[in-house]
């Protein structure tokens, strides 16, 4: 533990677009399931995310907020549209502005992943893999998606959010579209990595227009997507120069994907943070600030990676689950370490099913949950998961 205080975590952080995050602390986006399964926010998730904010953070994003019903990736995903339940929306902004801190959502669309149980998944391109089929977006739906993303931002802003992030990572839609291995387009938005990123550039100039030049906008993007011929670092770093050269605030660094039997970066093993390396190398693309999510398990671990000047934010996910209070203690040096719990052998999604209802005893203020209560967990997960598709279907199709 770093006796040296103040912490380099309680340094300010001021945007390129003029707002400022109050330390180097953040939520990485997790996909929460505490939508109602019509696609708008409970009383439970508010009062959660008013948690995590009066728990010394400077950021929180909300995992995989939808444009439209059409391409969602769990049922208790957000959908922010016209039809949305703005009073409810409003608390929730509110509530994880609590204490001078940042709440945005991350604007999904799970294209071929969607669910496709409330869904017709589609992609770059179709495919027909084991566990994933999707059809392929027309050129008409690609042309019509960055309005899409642009309306979804500018009623963020207009609710009280502080921020979007755009979600191209972990094998969703715009992530989709980078991929070689996904993308097999020819026309304009495939082949080349030149036109793989034309869609994401596109939608950021979108919601830049739409928002203004002062309203908070980041990006989640792989450094690579751990498979063989997908997206990888070298092809990540030519995107990087390319953002830096555009209107984001902010670059939150990740990996993997949720491809049916494919590594994902929260699975990984391993004592450090995941990908600091590649933060070393994308700092000499950019000048735009850098957020890494993943692995920071320690208090000297965070500290380091801010001290040495590597990346700008520290993104926390699994960490603040099992203590949500977490970056008080972090600040004040009082805690070094979170308690994780070690599972024996869990199924594929397992360990994300227990935390994603441990997220829920969070926002209940019930006990926590114990690693032997993953089955449990998992039936639970699966579960409501089911009841809130029968409302989504009902209520959305």
């Amino acid at each position: 533990m770093s006796t040296e205080y103040p912490s380099p975590l309680s340094q300010p952080l001021s945007l390129p677009c003029g707002a400022t995050l109050k330390n180097r602390i953040a939520k990485s986006a997790m996909s929460d399931s505490l939508g109602d399964g019509a696609g708008n926010p409970t009383n439970d998730q508010i009062t959660l995310y008013a948690r995590w904010a009066r728990g010394g953070l400077a950021l929180s994003i909300i995992g995989e907020v939808q444009g439209t019903p059409h391409f969602a990736e769990k049922p208790g995903n957000l959908i922010l549209n016209s039809h949305s339940d703005q009073e409810k929306l409003e608390r929730l902004a509110r509530a994880g502005g609590t204490d001078g801190a940042h709440l945005w959502l991350q604007l999904g669309h799970a294209g071929a992943m969607a669910d496709a149980s409330i869904s017709t998944p589609k992609g770059p391109s179709a495919l027909d893999l084991p566990g994933l089929t999707c059809g392929a977006l027309s050129s008409d739906e690609i042309y019509a998606l960055p309005s899409e993303f642009a309306r979804t931002a500018n009623l963020a802003k207009q609710l009280g959010f502080g921020g979007v992030e755009l979600h191209a990572a972990h094998g969703f839609l715009l992530n989709q579209f980078l991929s070689p291995l996904f993308n097999k387009r020819a026309d304009a938005y495939g082949g080349s990595l030149h036109n793989r990123m034309r869609l994401l550039l596109e939608v950021i100039g979108a919601v830049r227009k739409a928002v203004g030049p002062k309203y908070p906008i980041g990006i989640k993007l792989n450094a690579t997507d751990q498979l063989d011929g997908g997206f990888a670092e070298d092809e990540s770093l030519e995107v990087i120069a390319a953002l830096d050269k555009s209107a984001i605030d902010l670059i939150d660094i990740s990996g993997g994907t949720y491809f049916p039997g494919a590594a994902s970066s929260s699975d990984r093993s391993g004592s450090g943070p995941y990908f600091m390396d590649f933060a070393v190398r994308a700092r000499t693309k950019t000048n735009v600030p850098l957020m890494v999510t993943g692995g920071f398990k320690t208090l000297a671990q965070a500290e380091s990676a801010i001290a040495e000047g590597n990346v700008d934010v520290v993104g926390l996910a699994r960490a603040l689950v099992v203590d949500p209070e977490l970056p008080s203690f972090w600040l004040s040096g009082q805690r070094g370490e979170p308690q994780f719990p070690r599972f024996k052998n869990p199924p594929e999604g397992g360990a994300t099913a227990w935390y994603t209802m441990q997220i829920t005893q969070n926002a209940k203020g019930e006990t926590a949950l114990a690693a032997d209560e993953l089955e449990e967990a998992i039936a639970a997960y699966e579960s409501r998961d089911e009841a809130r598709r029968l409302v989504w279907n009902s209520k959305l199709s």
